[in-house]
């Protein structure tokens, strides 16, 4: 890992594969970790240079104060461009993940001389908060029991490792899985301070930006090869907000992984990567 200076910001990001191949840029969402390991190993394996990065306010990026952000969504997607400028691979294949995927729609509609195709996992085409009427919410009950589960002590590792265990389940992820990449995300996040560690293993930071004007009604202009990923069991952002993704997106490919959730399965990282290394040539369903 190290970090590389880009639109102002330092971003921390993590490399895989030779330095001369094309280059998969990866948008945390909100850390580098929201991407698992065995994805990028499958990508460089297939001949690419992966560089997973983390946003700001998370892992080794820039942080300031998550509870008062003072830059918007259109700055994030400013960084994933000056990113793939500063690694010298443009145009990248940009791809993201939850909150990073709306960060890589907006990229990819203000800077499309950037990249040269585009991945969207697990991720909406409307900011967080209230969405659209014709797409589908967070699932109710779901929502209720993660609410009601109380907040750990951010400063203590194990307690912020069962917190994400216990969400992991109640999701339908790999609660396993969930525990190791909140340790990880706690070992590298720089401060114990509540709200620094909010922002890296939840995200909430999002809630707070500025993420006007929105970005779903210019779908339609993307012209780079898309391809759409979601998990079938998803609650957070449920599969029909894919499926808009993939109409709205000309041409976009909609691959839906009957077993996940949220969170992209070891198990999937073959098949995701086939996809994203034959951008354009077919509409695949796990």
């Amino acid at each position: 890992m190290t970090t590389v200076d880009a639109n102002e910001v330092t971003l921390g990001v993590e490399t895989f594969g030779d330095d001369d191949a094309p280059l998969v840029l990866l948008v945390g969402g909100t850390t580098m970790l929201s991407w698992p390991d065995a994805l990028c190993e499958r990508l460089a394996a297939g001949g690419r240079r992966v560089v997973r990065y983390d946003l700001r306010d998370s892992g080794e990026s820039t942080t300031t104060d998550p509870e008062a952000p003072a830059y918007t969504l259109r700055d994030l997607a400013a960084d994933a461009a000056a990113l793939a400028d500063a690694l010298g691979g443009r145009p990248a294949h940009l791809a993201g993940i939850g909150v990073g995927g709306m960060v890589a729609q907006v990229a990819a509609l203000d800077h499309p001389d950037a990249f040269s195709a585009l991945t969207l996992v697990g991720t909406r085409a409307v900011a967080p908060g209230p969405s659209d009427d014709d797409l589908p919410d967070h699932d109710r009950e779901t929502m209720g029991r993660l609410f009601a589960h109380p907040m750990p002590d951010w400063s203590d590792r194990e307690a912020v490792a069962d917190f994400a265990a216990a969400g992991g389940e109640i999701l339908g992820d790999d609660p396993v899985a969930a525990r190791a990449v909140a340790a990880r995300i706690w070992d590298r996040t720089p401060s114990t301070a509540p709200a620094v560690q909010m922002a890296n293993q939840l995200g909430m930071v999002f809630s707070r930006l500025d993420c006007a004007p929105r970005w779903r009604e210019r779908l339609p202009e993307i012209k780079l090869p898309t391809l759409v990923v979601h998990g079938r069991r998803d609650p957070f952002f449920p599969v029909g907000n894919a499926e808009a993704l993939a109409r709205e997106i000309p041409g976009a490919r909609l691959l839906v992984l009957e077993e996940a959730a949220t969170a992209i399965p070891d198990a999937a990282a073959g098949e995701i990567a086939e996809a994203m290394l034959t951008p354009g040539q077919r509409t695949a369903q796990q």
